[in-house]
């Protein structure tokens, strides 16, 4: 599963009562504590492009699961550490973060340009016993310090062991320390990871997503 909301937490129209129209600007104003539903497609349209955390982990039973989260960021730099944050099912905690949370370890895969469709593919409603990898046919690779494995083709791959579950709402942060990173050749240059060869793949809101093939630079000043 991924971060998506559940159906009866969908932002109605900005329209609806709750949203003030600003005559001097034209513009909606919106107070959170009478705005109607949740503010999911205000903020998942307005912070935007986000990463995506393709996340593999192992169940107690030993199904390995994978599923996109793009509320996603870097936590920590020293120590490393990893950030996610699932919305919370129904009835709880999501397969991702109870694995996370039984076993203490999973795997942020990057989605870069080509594994799109593939990701989109492990979004789907599954069996808590099935798995994503198998359902979307895609090829998994050993970790090197972690059991849970890693997907194959992902140029970039951060083996971490939970550090924390945070309940915030109805979300659950997930936070990880990172023991070990997987970089494929392709997106270094002269033994370091280059920017300019991470083809990344961005969420936007609903079914939209953005590459990162338009880049520019800016001097910051001192």
């Amino acid at each position: 599963m991924t971060d998506s909301p559940p159906t009866d937490e969908i932002e109605p129209d900005a329209t609806d009562g709750g949203t003030e129209p600003n005559d001097r600007t034209n513009s909606l104003e919106i107070d959170p504590d009478t705005h109607p539903g949740s503010l999911y497609r205000v903020l998942s349209s307005a912070v935007v492009p986000r990463p995506i955390a393709w996340v593999s982990t192992r169940s107690a039973d030993g199904v390995d699961n994978l599923a996109p989260y793009s509320f996603f960021t870097v936590a920590s730099v020293d120590p490393p550490v990893l950030l996610f944050a699932p919305v919370d099912g129904p009835e709880g905690l999501k397969d991702t973060p109870r694995n996370a949370r039984e076993s203490g370890e999973f795997v942020v895969n990057i989605v870069t340009d080509g594994l799109e469709e593939a990701m989109n593919e492990t979004s789907a409603s599954l069996p808590a016993g099935e798995s994503e990898f198998d359902h979307a046919d895609i090829d998994r690779a050993a970790s090197s310090v972690v059991d849970v494995p890693r997907v194959a083709d992902a140029k970039i791959a951060f083996e971490c062991t939970l550090r924390e579950l945070l309940d915030v709402g109805g979300s659950t942060l997930v936070l990880g320390d990172v023991r070990y990173v997987h970089l494929d050749e392709s997106v270094t240059t002269d033994g370091k990871i280059d920017v300019n060869d991470v083809d990344a793949v961005g969420r936007l809101a609903g079914s939209l997503y953005t590459r990162t093939d338009d880049r520019f630079g800016l001097e910051r000043p001192p």
